[in-house]
């Protein structure tokens, strides 16, 4: 039967080794930092990305300007898909007015299922060309809680690497300091069985 003493690389002890020692505040410090560390590293990334998002959408809706339009040709119906509600969407020949510019009939990105004859908004870029909606709210707290959880992931990894690393290099000197304590100890118990 094995019974465990908790703490004995702590205390002193004859047998306790130096490389004991550093295991054991290298425990103490992995610990701390997947305490501390990673939920830190996750909530400054997504802090970072949630503002860079941020930036980029509200960018992108100064850029972007929406019009309302006639759609001329039908869009494909909506297939059932594993997205949910979200639908795609298709480009189909449309009619808009810009202010300044007159009527103009192009390209333009609708929901699928949309007729002839519907209005849609369609969102127009500087040049005046058909493009996606811009980036929604739901889009840019999904890059946040990603960058957050990738960073979280990538602390953790280096740090149980790391831990990885100091856990081999301590077991290959302490078996360099078994085998020393043992050549200086070994002829002494071979003369005694002899």
């Amino acid at each position: 039967m094995e019974s465990r003493v908790r703490g004995w690389r702590w205390r002193p002890s004859p047998l306790r080794r130096r490389s004991d020692l550093v295991e054991a505040w290298t425990a103490l410090a992995v610990a701390v930092l997947l305490v501390v560390g990673v939920p830190l590293a996750a909530l400054l990334a997504g802090w970072w990305a949630y503002a860079d998002a941020q930036a980029r959408a509200a960018a992108e809706r100064a850029e972007l300007r929406r019009v309302s339009a006639v759609v001329l040709t039908d869009a494909p119906a909506a297939m059932p898909s594993a997205s949910g509600d979200r639908q795609p969407t298709y480009r189909v020949r449309a009619r808009w007015s810009e202010p300044g510019a007159g009527t103009r009939t192009g390209p333009a990105r609708v929901p699928a299922g949309t007729r002839r004859g519907d209005l849609a908004d369609v969102w127009l870029d500087g040049r005046g060309r058909s493009v996606g909606p811009p980036t929604s709210g739901t889009v840019v707290w999904q890059h946040t809680l990603a960058m957050g959880a990738c960073a979280a992931g990538g602390v953790a990894g280096v740090v149980l690497a790391g831990h990885l690393a100091v856990r081999r290099a301590a077991l290959r000197r302490r078996m360099d300091e078994w085998e020393r304590a043992w050549a200086r100890t070994g002829p002494a118990w071979a003369r005694r069985r002899a």
